[in-house]
């Protein structure tokens, strides 16, 4: 199901058939470095991941991470979307891509199209984003997004502290750039 569309990009509900394409993703070396180890390691542990935790966030909160495709041929590149996570009292907005598709802009683009279109829809007044220290290309991203640098947390059951950045939207977070179009086409 399509959720939205960008210029280059699709954001769509990620599904089991999109189990291959999570092993790769969940299994790069920066993924696990940056984002942790997910633990898996065959097409039935990705399709696991993905009723546990993405569609699973779809049935309880509505949002959650979405798959980035290439408009132009359906590829999917990477993930972006909210998360409700434990320890954090703000929904997140998180983001991963294949390697491949680094420094293309397609990170901001898809977390620009998510922050423009979700908080309006979910009733969210503030988002947060959190990132490994080390990881420079996140954090440009992030403040890119206008997200600021809050302070360090430490998120149940981690051993290392990470960079909290937040950003208040107001009641209604509104229209913020570019014209992003819903399922339906319509631009907002």
């Amino acid at each position: 199901m399509v959720v939205l569309e960008t210029e280059r990009l699709i954001l769509s509900r990620l599904t089991g058939d999109d189990s291959p394409f999570i092993l790769r993703l969940v299994n790069e070396p920066a993924f696990i470095r940056y984002i942790g180890d997910k633990g898996v390691r065959t097409l039935e542990d990705a399709r696991n991941y993905l009723e546990t935790g993405p569609m699973a966030s779809y049935e309880q909160h509505g949002f959650g991470m979405y798959r980035v495709s290439l408009r132009e041929d359906a590829a999917p590149i990477g993930m972006c979307g909210l998360i409700r996570r434990d320890g954090l009292e703000d929904v997140d907005i998180g983001f991963a891509f294949l390697p491949e598709f680094w420094d293309k802009g397609y990170a901001s683009e898809s977390a620009a199209a998510v922050m423009r279109h979700e908080p309006d829809k979910f009733g969210l007044a503030r988002i947060v984003a959190i990132t490994d220290p080390d990881n420079v290309a996140s954090v440009r991203v992030v403040e890119k997004l206008g997200l600021r640098f809050e302070r360090m947390v430490r998120l149940p059951g981690d051993a290392d502290e990470i960079k909290l950045f937040g950003i208040n939207l107001g009641p209604v977070a509104g229209n913020r750039g570019e014209t992003v179009q819903t399922k339906q086409g319509e631009p907002e």
